[in-house]
């Protein structure tokens, strides 16, 4: 198989989702640069799905972001799925792989992305599984900071903790600027202060989304619509920070027609651009 170019500073990248499958096959070049899946959605996969996948990664790098790893859950780590994620990683010369700092399941799945508890215990168990994890995979594991909208305990601020399981673990992070949005008006946080507080040698990629205001003091995560300017204002203050990382335009559904995906993505590059320019 070609070995796709791993994806790098200053690219802007777009979820492989079914829907939009002949759009991303009759794609030019320079309206993306990468794809992202989740693996668990493709693992063993064959068919014309499966011939379509291998066509997409003959031109596109592919990135990984899972769903299932359920880093911070109470049974233990599923082995045998983290060594099949493995064997597609590398088949398919993934360079990142993600997970979510959160957990989703207990003795089966639970079909959502919960919340930890910010605590000292949460820290060490989430890091020890981190490292396991890492250890089949043979790579460095990227975490992603999750939107919620309950606190279990909270023992230290979100920061605090995202640092603390960082470090402790030796892994990296996905950057979900809107999540640090949504959660900041949710819970009442200066999100430029988050930004400001996370190690920024850890961040090797970004999300990007659109969300639902359900009033100025609930904002929902949905995946399901155009980014918010506020979200746009806080990517580009990211970039500053951080530096014009990888970056996603996540939509899952209630898509638009390609071309506004693709306005959405060329909005990413300039901020890219202008980041890159500024530094």
């Amino acid at each position: 198989m070609h070995s796709p170019k791993p994806p790098v500073k200053n690219r802007v990248g777009l979820g492989l989702r079914r829907v939009l499958m002949k759009d991303l096959q009759a794609a030019p070049a320079g309206d993306f640069d990468f794809l992202e899946l989740a693996p668990e959605n493709w693992i063993g996969v064959g068919g014309a799905q499966g011939a379509a996948l291998r066509a997409l990664a003959e031109k596109f790098a592919l990135s990984c972001h899972g769903l299932s790893l359920s880093l911070g859950g109470p049974t233990p780590l599923d082995v045998a799925f983290v060594r099949e994620v493995r064997v597609f990683l590398e088949l398919y010369n993934v360079p990142l792989y993600s997970e979510h700092l959160s957990y989703c399941s207990d003795d089966g799945h639970l079909y959502d992305l919960l919340p930890l508890p910010f605590t000292e215990e949460a820290v060490h168990h989430v890091a020890a599984r981190i490292r396991q994890a890492q250890d089949i995979l043979g790579r460095r594991l990227a975490v992603e900071n999750v939107s919620y909208y309950a606190a279990p305990r909270q023992d230290m601020d979100e920061v605090t903790f995202t640092n603390a399981v960082l470090r402790e673990a030796d892994c990296d992070l996905l950057l979900d600027v809107n999540n640090v949005y949504v959660n900041s008006i949710n819970h009442g946080f200066d999100p430029q202060a988050f930004l400001l507080g996370i190690d920024p040698g850890r961040v090797v990629g970004m999300h990007v989304a659109g969300h639902f205001d359900e009033s100025d003091t609930l904002k929902i995560d949905t995946h399901g619509a155009s980014v918010k300017p506020a979200v746009w204002s806080l990517l580009a203050q990211a970039y500053a920070r951080f530096g014009a990382q990888p970056t996603l335009l996540e939509r899952d559904f209630n898509f638009p027609v390609f071309a506004e995906l693709v306005a959405e993505l060329q909005t990413i590059r300039r901020l890219q651009a202008a980041g890159v320019n500024r530094g």
